[in-house]
């Protein structure tokens, strides 16, 4: 959250931090040198320089926090987005249950992740998969520093940590997964952010998504060998489904009436609506009078929820049957959703809102793979005499 003090943008931008001094709470001020501010900072009781995070300290409580406004009011703006960003528990949001790593056996010379970790994960109710990610990258961490208590590594050595997974060549997405882990543990479930006022998140790689021909799309549904195959890739094409919300999907979600399909809790715990193809609801009518699921739309032998890999290998298969051997994964029949609905004419927000994204900028990358953005175009070099 921006705070503007109106008067004079100009004059100068505050940033306050959280920071924690010999067990006490501190508000940060971060500021670029500034005589006028720092004359304004010298009425503030208690406010004092820190050598150790190189900014200014005042005591963190409501009637500072106040007084750093009122002082500032209407000569510098002031960025709190520290203080007023942190994650609260949605009522909405399902609840979690990660029993099965708190039942984990033991394992010589691996550390599993804190009880407090997972405890915090299910209170605030974070999706299953942001769980298992957490998790799983915070587990990395704790274990490359297996001879360190925890709350003794310090912001140096994160630092380092992130900077040698970088020089693996781990992607920035992986990188932001990592920081996002450890953040959690230390500006959560102990509530120390002062760790990481001065590490940068990674620039995020901007790369196009990977689109399939509606030919190829139509040989891949095609060389499907039975009804259930055929209406799991048909989905993820016709609804542009991510393949998590294709698995959660109940009987229920399917209105054949509105000729639509609820997508619930998707990515970011948002549920919507998306469109259903009445191609596709003849063969799911098939599909259901021959498999008859309870539950799921699509369940595996047991009647729980299909598997991850028991879809991409759906997706394998078709593609190597319909003879296309470049590599292929179930997310890319979303990416050629959105691309082929755009080369029709479909305006951008009804996709943005199809595809569940919450801002535009995310949908605009398939402008860059369209066909029909770049058909017209004609190359200089068909002008060549």
């Amino acid at each position: 959250m921006f705070v503007l003090n109106y008067m004079e943008p100009s004059f100068g931008n505050i940033t306050l931090k959280h920071l924690l001094i010999g067990e006490r709470k501190y508000i940060g001020i971060k500021f670029h040198s500034s005589k006028r501010i720092e004359r304004l900072i010298a009425t503030i009781p208690d406010c004092n320089w820190n050598k150790e995070f190189n900014m200014y300290s005042v005591p963190n409580n409501k009637e500072n926090f106040n007084l750093i406004f009122e002082t500032f009011r209407g000569i510098a703006w002031i960025n709190g987005t520290s203080f007023f960003s942190a994650r609260v528990r949605k009522k909405n949001n399902e609840k979690i249950s990660l029993i099965s790593y708190r039942e984990r056996k033991p394992q010589a010379g691996y550390r599993y992740c804190p009880a407090d970790y997972l405890d915090e994960l299910e209170y605030k109710r974070y999706s299953i998969n942001t769980a298992k990610t957490y998790i799983s990258c915070f587990e990395k961490f704790i274990n490359h520093f297996s001879n360190y208590e925890l709350l003794e590594i310090t912001e140096n050595e994160i630092q380092q940590y992130l900077n040698m997974m970088a020089k693996k060549r781990v992607s920035s997405s992986q990188l932001n997964q990592l920081l996002s882990s450890i953040k959690f543990y230390y500006e959560v479930v102990h509530e120390m952010p002062n760790r990481f006022y001065s590490i940068d998140r990674p620039f995020k790689e901007e790369r196009l998504p990977k689109v399939l021909s509606k030919e190829e799309v139509f040989k891949i549904i095609n060389a499907t060998n039975n009804i259930k195959h055929k209406c799991i890739l048909s989905l993820l094409y016709s609804s542009g489904l991510r393949k998590q919300e294709l698995l959660n999907l109940k009987i229920e979600d399917i209105n054949s009436n509105r000729m639509m399909i609820t997508v619930r809790q998707g990515k970011g715990n948002k549920d919507r609506v998306t469109v259903l193809s009445p191609k596709i609801l003849s063969d799911l009518r098939i599909y259901f009078k021959e498999w008859r699921p309870k539950i799921y739309l699509f369940e595996g032998g047991n009647g729980k929820q299909y598997s991850h890999t028991s879809v991409s290998r759906i997706m394998k298969n078709a593609a190597l049957k319909a003879g296309i051997t470049k590599k292929v994964t179930p997310h890319m029949l979303r990416h050629s959703f959105a691309t082929h609905l755009l080369e029709a004419g479909t305006d951008l927000r009804y996709i943005q809102t199809l595809l569940g994204h919450g801002s535009s900028k995310t949908t605009e990358i398939y402008t860059k793979v369209s066909l029909g953005h770049m058909q017209n175009i004609k190359s200089p070099f068909d002008s060549l005499s």
